[in-house]
């Protein structure tokens, strides 16, 4: 039992987390910011709910990219337990299905109080959380990766949060939504600088493999730049406090930057990926201070 906890642990990625947790925790301190509105229930349904998927998705991209010879002995990044041998394939496909499951069922309490928009957003996540490495267009093979990340772990992540929260789709939601989207995105973006030659002899087409190095470098560059100048629209919408969030972004972003652009992708892009994380969650914090001190 210990070694299935360690490998499942392990399998769920709990570093890839935050960018379940923080589009959720944005989105409610956003509705509370607007519209005074704070539902304790909703809230952890919400955020049980985009865990579980997010722990899903991993599961099912580590027993898939095994399946599909994606993850060799030449990974730089951390162990797959599936590759590994650590798990069987259909044990960890299971668990994936399991938090499925636990998904669902945070989401039938949210369709209780909002109704059919959480059946819109739930199916489509269900779905590509298999759909992202698997199923007959895996995303994550077609290049598709970034802009997955941006749409549903953004823009959907942050409006949906933010509609259960106050019955209302409000504006301010997209552009919070866009921030958020762009600083996960630049995890999948140095992921996958850093597995580019791995992933170009096992056939997963990433943006990286497709068009090389310098714009894989560019596209981290452009996610960056455009997550904290896109905060200037904080001031147009009338909550100019709400623009001091990018600040942390900023500065670690242009440590990111000069990560990848000085170091060769290897180990050391594992240190720039927790950096990223490490981004996220400043960002989500600087945004919560600023909406309180704002208030």
């Amino acid at each position: 039992m210990p070694a299935l906890f360690k490998s499942s642990f392990l399998a769920a990625r709990p570093k890839t987390l935050p960018a379940a947790v923080v589009p959720v925790w944005a989105g409610c301190v956003l509705a509370w910011k607007l519209t005074g509105k704070f539902d304790l229930l909703l809230a952890l349904c919400t955020l049980g709910g985009a865990v579980a998927i997010q722990i899903a998705t991993n599961f099912f991209n580590d027993a898939i990219d095994a399946r599909k010879g994606a993850d060799t002995e030449r990974r730089l990044g951390p162990t797959r337990v599936t590759a590994s041998g650590m798990m069987e394939s259909r044990t960890v496909m299971r668990l994936a299905s399991g938090f499925l499951g636990l998904a669902v069922v945070c989401g039938l309490v949210l369709y209780q109080a909002r109704g059919w928009p959480i059946i819109a957003i739930g199916i489509p996540s269900l779905f590509l959380a298999y759909g992202y490495t698997g199923g007959p267009f895996p995303l994550a093979y077609r290049g598709m990766g970034e802009i997955f990340v941006i749409g549903f772990f953004g823009l959907v992540a942050v409006t949906g949060t933010v509609f259960v929260q106050t019955g209302e789709w409000l504006r301010e939601a997209l552009l919070l939504g866009l921030q958020i989207g762009l600083l996960s995105s630049i995890l999948i973006s140095i992921n996958n600088l850093r597995d580019r030659e791995e992933d170009g002899t096992t056939g997963k087409r990433t943006l990286a493999v497709r068009f090389g190095p310098k714009v894989a470098v560019a596209v981290i560059w452009v996610e960056v730049k455009v997550a904290v100048f896109s905060g200037l629209g904080w001031i147009a919408l009338g909550q100019p406090p709400l623009a001091i969030a990018g600040a942390p972004v900023f500065l670690i972003g242009l440590r990111i930057i000069w990560g990848v652009l000085t170091f060769p992708p290897g180990p050391a892009f594992n240190r720039l990926l927790a950096l990223g994380g490490v981004q996220l969650i400043l960002f989500a914090a600087a945004f919560h201070f600023a909406a309180v001190m704002g208030h």
